[in-house]
């Protein structure tokens, strides 16, 4: 393990702090040689994040992961979009999280390749957008569907229409900066039906 801590300015000027440096066994090829490097920085109306990337240097492996400096119970965090402006709200979302806006059908669940990123609102659902497009591109796709389905996220990005924000995460390192976020309690049944593996009282 490589320990250390130093401090470096990111392209915007703000100061990343190394807090720690390891090497551990890469999941893709199994070699011990996927370094990891945790740093702390300051995002603006967020707060203090950790920012972890890794690369392996034997295959290539590499991934990207943000989370909140300070780590909550596991949870859901719900927030209301009801106008333009709230559209601009940014929002942590870690890899282990998981995003769902119910009123346009739309879901985001943690898998092998999933990456933590902060973003706004909008910025989130030009994620679903970009998805949508790609997942239309096929010829089985029903294109009068994907119409509609491209029209209404517009739709939502201009603030024209209402719709809710739903991060459920287990480690509890997701915000939305706004004060209209709500953070509730999430059931045992909520994370397994997203398809978390949830232990059993007295399990290791």
């Amino acid at each position: 393990m490589l320990t250390g801590e130093s401090t470096a300015n990111t392209r915007g000027g703000e100061r990343l702090k190394k807090l720690r440096e390891e090497r551990v066994r890469c999941p893709l090829c199994g070699k011990n040689t996927l370094v990891v490097t945790d740093y702390l920085y300051e995002v603006p109306y967020v707060g203090k994040v950790i920012l972890s990337v890794g690369r392996c240097s034997s295959c290539g492996y590499s991934f990207r992961d943000i989370r909140t400096y300070e780590a909550r119970e596991p949870g859901k965090i719900v927030y209301r979009v009801e106008s333009e402006d709230d559209v601009n709200t940014l929002l942590v979302k870690s890899a282990s999280a998981s995003v769902i806006i119910p009123e346009l059908g739309l879901s985001m669940t943690p898998g092998p390749a999933s990456e933590g990123f902060v973003t706004t609102i909008e910025g989130l659902l030009d994620r679903f957008l970009e998805a949508l497009q790609l997942a239309c591109k096929d010829e089985s796709a029903d294109k009068e569907k994907c119409r509609e389905m491209e029209e209404k996220i517009k739709a939502a990005k201009a603030g024209r229409l209402r719709f809710t924000v739903v991060i459920v995460d287990p480690e509890g390192v997701s915000t939305i900066a706004s004060p209209k976020a709500k953070r509730t309690s999430v059931t045992r049944e909520e994370l397994e039906e997203l398809g978390y593996i949830v232990a059993q009282s007295g399990e290791a």
